[in-house]
């Protein structure tokens, strides 16, 4: 049974235009809502697991962020109807009641590094738990999860894996909430030859 939406998040967030970011970024000046990435699929690739935990790190510097995973159901891999809604049950049995949810989908609003900072903002001052991202497995999203997300958002134009929309996300919410607003060149994750593949699809 889908769970319903709490009274004060059932409101649409008010993202700033692309057109109207001439202001300088400077992260997040909210509560920090603790913020929960959840992910649908098989084990993640060593080199992606090692970029996740290096950010998971950094973040835990500025608010509460846990990694929560639930993995596809082999036995219906055959049936695409029935994985999406073993997911689907899976994903909202782990929802909370009072949480902010963000659905992660090729069709939902397209935003920025600075809209995603507003969105953190606006889900903290709406009075929210916490913070819930919802990246789904290789066939999408359920019924009951697009009916509770309080909003749908795109990370890019271009259909990403779900690991890179892993890598894409969390990279996201660890510049929101510092602030930064230019390319780093630090190396995080040293691509020694074995990672390489793990990194190459």
């Amino acid at each position: 049974m889908a769970v319903s939406p709490v009274a004060g998040l059932n409101s649409k967030l008010s993202l700033p235009s692309g057109k109207q970011q001439h202001s300088k970024f400077t992260g997040q000046s909210v509560r920090a809502i603790p913020i929960r990435i959840l992910t649908v699929g098989k084990n993640r690739s060593q080199g992606v697991q090692l970029i996740v935990d290096e950010y998971m790190k950094k973040l835990r510097n500025y608010c509460s962020v846990d990694d929560v995973r639930i993995k596809s159901n082999p036995k219906n891999a055959r049936d695409v109807v029935a994985q999406i809604e073993h997911e689907d049950i899976a994903v909202m049995g782990l929802i909370k009641p009072d949480e902010w949810v963000v659905m992660l989908d090729e069709r939902g609003h397209d935003v920025g590094s600075e809209q995603m900072a507003s969105l953190i903002g606006d889900a903290g001052n709406k009075g929210a738990s916490s913070l819930l991202f919802c990246i789904g497995g290789p066939y999408g999203h359920g019924r009951q999860l697009r009916e509770r997300a309080n909003i749908s958002v795109k990370l890019s134009s271009l259909v990403l894996n779900h690991e890179i929309a892993l890598v894409v996300l969390i990279e996201q919410l660890y510049r929101s909430e510092t602030g930064t607003n230019y390319y780093s060149f630090e190396v995080l994750v040293p691509l020694t030859p074995p990672l390489v593949p793990h990194l190459c699809w």
